[in-house]
């Protein structure tokens, strides 16, 4: 049956169970744009920004599973998106890009000239090095077919963005879908199919994880991505297998479990990091241990242990350091495959050694026995969550103290930037989360990150969404500050100097969302509690107590992960080593 192309590219969202689209209206994608809103099995939401689309559609993906997607018109509307799409494609996330190009016979081609077109920019070429398919669709014909496998590419093997570019004479052109060629039809489509064999590799990770005494599991983003999280439970249910994770695997196993030890790497937990450091074992699962998990200096890293390393990303595995086997699977199936054994390692003086580091190396009380009040102000937000609620985290300070020191349980999520570390990322991906899952979205922002999208409270009033924003506000840009006084002899340009901090209570109060400040410990305790009570949309502008904010223990270039500033007494640190520490 023949039908409007847009009014088709529609349909095909709707078949695929995709029901929310943001962006922000433009000529170029008037068409799509109206085919959208005749539709009421899908639903545009319209952003203040095109940064704030992508980002939402990024949330969307993230708890929904789905396919998030985001749409802007051609020239600027475009070129806006490109943030998030490196957002999407450095953290795996299944996203669909759909951009508005000029008329055909208005674009320039390979023609010398900048410009025909008003607003016309070649976005494919622009955004190809960060996604995983891009291309625009200047012949009716190949419309079903790129389609196709534009999604189908956003979900297959290592997640990602693509992005579709559709100049505005094929949005309007009427034509028949049956008629086209289908790309699950194709032989491309076919050769996606030709998965390795890795059972010889399975077996011999097998017994080598039998062997093990001090083993422990690293999880990273891609056991995430892969809906690893029930195949891991079963095998900690059985094994009782100690546990850390990478920014990214934080919310995969919950930090009630027994024997998880929390965040490694340069902003790590110090118990974490003294548990990864002294394993004999370590059983890699989604993770690509660049040089924030491992320190700056690799010989160092896990220097008496073996190391199983697994990942859907066949570039990804050994590419930084050197593992004794390595895998090519996906983690869930890969996981399956590992809970048809049965492990009876020994491994309880390991647990209680792991235990007490736990003890001992609070992530809210330094090792000076004086209060991390930041870190606890993270805790205290924890304890007042609900089951299901996401909390969408910023970059900054607050990344990692929310990293550190949020503890998850139940059905929560956690959202971070992780290797794009885009700040602004958090209020419009608690947008899309919102929308997504139909559950509360906790964001968790620096007053840097926050003035970024600020503009997106506006939807959170409009649709009136169950969005909780704690602004962890030091008045300065923390994290690079705190890099300025190492390295930088204090000049704090740019964080300090030349920087400020409009009155955020008040401008949450002109977008019309129920907005507080507060500094008192106690009233910020306090306020946190009434706060999460509800699921009315609000605003807690948190003056922290102390501007000069830090974010401890931090891991100083080319020291081993085990030791972190501030310094352990050296014969406290000798004791607490089960490896040898190695020689100052």
């Amino acid at each position: 049956m023949s039908m409007k192309a847009s009014d088709y590219i529609v349909q095909f969202l709707v078949e695929q169970k995709i029901d929310k689209v943001f962006g922000y209206i433009g000529g170029a994608v008037a068409h799509f744009y109206d085919s959208l809103d005749k539709n009421e099995q899908i639903e545009i939401v319209n952003t203040i920004h095109e940064q704030g689309a992508g980002f939402a559609a990024e949330g969307y993906a993230r708890v929904t599973g789905k396919t998030g997607v985001a749409t802007a018109t051609s020239g600027p509307g475009a070129t806006n998106l490109i943030t998030p799409i490196g957002s999407c494609f450095f953290d795996s996330v299944p996203t669909l890009f759909i951009t508005g190009q000029v008329n055909t016979y208005e674009y320039k081609y390979n023609q010398p000239v900048r410009q025909i077109g008003f607003q016309e920019t070649d976005i494919v070429s622009i955004i190809k090095p960060i996604t995983k398919y891009a291309v625009m669709v200047d012949d009716i014909a190949n419309l079903k077919y790129e389609l196709e496998k534009g999604y189908f590419l956003s979900q297959e093997g290592r997640k990602g963005p693509v992005l579709i570019d559709i100049p505005m004479n094929i949005q309007r052109t009427d034509f028949d879908p049956a008629q086209q060629a289908s790309f699950f039809q194709s032989e491309e489509y076919k050769n996606y199919h030709l998965a390795a064999d890795c059972t010889k590799s399975i077996v011999e990770a097998i017994d080598m994880i039998k062997q093990a005494k001090r083993p422990i599991i690293l999880i990273g983003g891609g056991a995430r991505i892969s809906g690893a999280g029930e195949a891991l439970s079963k095998l900690l249910d059985s094994t009782r297998f100690p546990l850390v994770y990478s920014l990214m695997g934080k919310d995969l196993i919950k930090d009630n479990y027994q024997y998880n030890f929390g965040l490694i790497g340069s902003y790590g937990n110090r118990y974490g990091n003294m548990a990864l450091a002294n394993a004999d074992l370590i059983l890699v699962l989604g993770s690509r241990l660049d040089t924030r998990q491992t320190g700056t200096d690799l010989k160092t890293f896990a220097r008496e242990a073996r190391i199983i390393q697994v990942d859907i990303d066949l570039n990804e595995l050994g590419s930084k350091i050197k593992a004794d086997i390595l895998i090519h699977s996906d983690i869930k199936e890969f996981l399956e495959e590992l809970n048809k054994s049965n492990f009876s390692n020994t491994i309880t003086p390991w647990q209680e050694k792991l235990l007490s580091y736990k003890e001992k190396y609070s992530s809210t009380v330094g090792i000076d026995q004086k209060e991390k009040v930041p870190n606890q102000i993270i805790h205290k937000i924890s304890q007042h969550l609900n089951a299901y609620d996401a909390v969408c985290v910023d970059v900054g300070q607050h990344q990692m103290w929310v990293a550190q020191s949020l503890e998850t349980k139940d059905y929560q999520r956690v959202l971070f930037s992780g290797g794009m570390g885009a700040m602004g990322c958090a209020l419009p991906m608690a947008i899309g989360s919102a929308l997504g899952n139909g559950k509360r979205s906790i964001v968790i922002v620096g007053d840097g990150g926050f003035q970024m999208n600020i503009q997106e409270l506006e939807i959170i009033k409009r649709r009136h969404l169950p969005i909780k924003i704690f602004i962890m506000n030091n008045t300065n840009l923390g994290m690079v500050r705190q890099f300025q006084e190492l390295y930088f002899d204090e000049n704090y340009i740019g964080t300090k100097k030349d920087y400020s901090v409009p009155h955020f209570e008040n401008i949450g109060k002109a977008y019309g969302i129920a907005s507080n400040t507060v500094s008192n410990k106690e009233e910020i305790y306090k306020k946190i509690e009434e706060m999460l009570a509800d699921d009315e949309p609000a605003i807690l502008d948190i003056r922290l107590l102390e501007s000069m904010t830090t974010v401890e223990p931090k891991l100083i270039v080319n020291k081993p992960i085990e030791d972190m500033y501030p310094f352990l007494d050296r014969d406290e640190f000798t004791q607490q080593m089960i490896i040898k520490p190695l020689d100052e």
